[in-house]
């Protein structure tokens, strides 16, 4: 059997709450990494963000946290890394030192964006600090002798279409961070409704050029899930079953989330 290169899936975001669609695109990346006969997926990580992120709606890290364990509880690949939402700030780039003299990301807002690259290098540096780290292990068992340099996995970072689109937004990201990206890491982007993933890429020149690091996986069902709509439903006493992990929507009504009471804004995403 032809040697794969082992892969580790980061997916970065609010998570409040996690949802189905948030799985799901885990499960999409992979098997189209896997159609390409030169991936083995090992793992993927969800990071939700830091409390200090900035949107004032953000439900504690901890309770985010632990849904989106609740979520994976299911799962024999996928895991939480709950490293940002642990950082008494939002990291800067400042602090993620970088082993054996590599250069670390550059200084930032610890918002959006810039920290988003930061969970991108700081989980290459725990991992490379220690050789086969905890975060990089696999949870399931696969044949090693099918994977090259199973100890350093490539680590990708996995996103929607629309993340192709903010790159196009004026003073949002930086260019350096954006090349970075593309060329040290990789994308795995996966479709989404509205969204012309080919036409981003074709849109930018920095993506134009490391376009063969970006991975564009479709998903053959459209489903839609908004958080937004998520927390919208849940505050005015409406159902989401379905939407979310069983596990996740009696934890939200055990700790009174979302409710009509609490700080959700329409504006919310």
């Amino acid at each position: 059997m032809k040697s794969r290169i082992p892969v580790v899936l980061l997916a970065c975001g609010s998570f409040n709450p996690i949802t189905n669609m948030h799985l799901r695109l885990f499960e999409v990346a992979r098997d189209h990494l896997h159609q390409t006969g030169m991936y083995q997926v090992i793992a993927g990580i969800i990071s939700p963000v830091n409390d200090k992120y900035g949107k004032k709606d953000l439900v504690a890290a901890r309770h985010r946290v632990a849904m989106a364990r609740l979520a994976l509880q299911t799962s024999d690949w996928i895991r939480v890394d709950p490293w940002e939402s642990e950082q008494a700030s939002p990291p800067r780039t400042a602090q993620i030192s970088a082993p054996e003299g590599r250069p670390g990301p550059r200084q930032g807002s610890p918002r959006g964006p810039h920290r988003t690259f930061q969970s991108l290098y700081s989980l290459q540096v725990r991992c490379d600090s220690t050789g086969k780290g905890y975060s990089l292990q696999p949870l399931s068992p696969f044949n090693h002798g099918t994977l090259l340099n199973a100890s350093v996995p490539e680590l990708k970072l996995l996103c929607g279409a629309d993340v192709l689109k903010t790159f196009q937004t004026p003073n949002l990201w930086k260019d350096a961070h954006i090349q970075e990206i593309v060329e040290k890491f990789g994308l795995v982007c996966v479709g989404r409704a509205g969204h012309d993933a080919e036409r981003y890429i074709l849109g930018l020149p920095i993506l134009q050029k490391y376009q063969h690091n970006i991975h564009l996986a479709r998903e053959p069902v459209q489903n839609e899930i908004s958080a937004t709509y998520i927390r919208r439903a849940l505050s005015q006493g409406q159902s989401v079953k379905y939407l979310l992990p069983d596990a996740v929507i009696a934890y939200i009504k055990d700790h009174n989330l979302y409710t009509k009471d609490s700080s959700w804004k329409d504006n919310n995403t």
